[in-house]
């Protein structure tokens, strides 16, 4: 579980206008919420905030605060993002305090092991999940979940069931959910044989 740090400033103003002018001023708005604690408006480099979280951890990336009062050291994940639609830049950002002894839930990607064997005869994989939810501590949180699909042939499913977990992480999904599929050559040859 990757961690790093993030400076922050308090900011008593809130509002649009306010949030144009930090914008303007090469700062992001954000807020920082979580148990225990009322809802705390900073600002931030959206540099920085882009840093911490390009690693392979994600928004999963364990952040500890810098600056910012009474928020100097508290343990952080990014809840949300608010980015430009047209330049990808972030323009908000939510934080939640954690605590590293209390469970989280997050989303984490999945990685897919493969090539799988029905695909090289022929079939197409079908993808239908490309993020889990996961309950675990902060601290045991995967950059990603891996699922080996070399097996898998066509017309056959991964599920939710058959994945291995780190120890500690319970995944939130319906146990018998498909995750991916190799779709293909069985049902042409069916439709095929249908036709003739």
């Amino acid at each position: 579980m990757e961690q790093t740090q993030l400076t922050v400033e308090l900011r008593t103003a809130t509002g649009k206008g306010i949030c144009r002018r930090l914008r303007s001023q090469g700062r992001i708005p954000g807020v920082v919420y979580g148990k225990g604690i009322e809802s705390v408006p900073v600002s931030l480099s959206p540099k920085e905030l882009t840093a911490a979280i390009t690693g392979e951890s994600g928004r999963n990336t364990l952040i500890t605060l810098q600056g910012g009062g009474s928020l100097n050291g508290v343990t952080v994940i990014v809840a949300d993002i608010v980015r430009n639609p047209l330049k990808g830049t972030p323009r908000h950002v939510d934080l939640h305090k954690i605590s590293l002894t209390d469970k989280v839930r997050v989303e984490v990607p999945i990685n897919l092991i493969g090539p799988a064997i029905g695909v090289k005869e022929g079939g197409l994989l079908d993808v239908l999940r490309h993020t889990l939810e996961i309950e675990c501590l902060p601290t045991q949180i995967p950059d990603h979940i891996d699922v080996d699909i070399t097996g898998l042939a066509i017309g056959h499913s991964i599920h939710v069931n058959e994945l291995v977990v780190p120890d500690g992480v319970k995944v939130l999904a319906d146990a018998k959910a498909s995750l991916v599929t190799v779709l293909g050559k069985a049902r042409e040859a069916e439709g095929a044989a249908a036709a003739e």
